[in-house]
């Protein structure tokens, strides 16, 4: 590696590191985006199963194609791209979550119930 390559990554890494504080902050948030993903996911799982039905067309497809979005390697960022890759992807769940938040809910309410009457919960 050249020198002013491993300049460069010095500078990145000494922005990380005065930018650590902001970074710290945005974990929580990007770890709760990750855990309702995975809520997403088992909805439709749920769906598939006709385990759980009480939710729009429209709502459970924007949840699907969010999904498939994330599975698709091609997509606007391509996912090899260290660093940005997943940025796209987490964009696009995102955005679906503020679409179907209440449905979310409602999704998780409904786990909460089975819990309660001892049903398995798939996540």
């Amino acid at each position: 590696m050249s020198t002013s390559a491993n300049g460069d990554h010095d500078l990145d890494i000494a922005k990380v590191n005065q930018r650590a504080k902001d970074i710290e902050d945005k974990l929580p948030k990007l770890k709760k985006l990750f855990e309702q993903a995975k809520v997403m996911l088992s909805m439709v799982k749920d769906y598939w199963k006709g385990a759980y039905r009480e939710i729009p067309y429209w709502a459970i497809s924007a949840v699907s194609l969010a999904l498939l979005y994330v599975l698709n390697p091609a997509d606007v960022i391509p996912d090899v791209i260290v660093g940005i890759g997943y940025l796209d992807d987490a964009t696009v769940v995102a955005f679906c979550l503020k679409l179907v938040q209440r449905e979310l809910e409602r999704y998780q309410e409904w786990q909460a119930e089975r819990a309660k009457e001892g049903l398995v919960v798939d996540v």
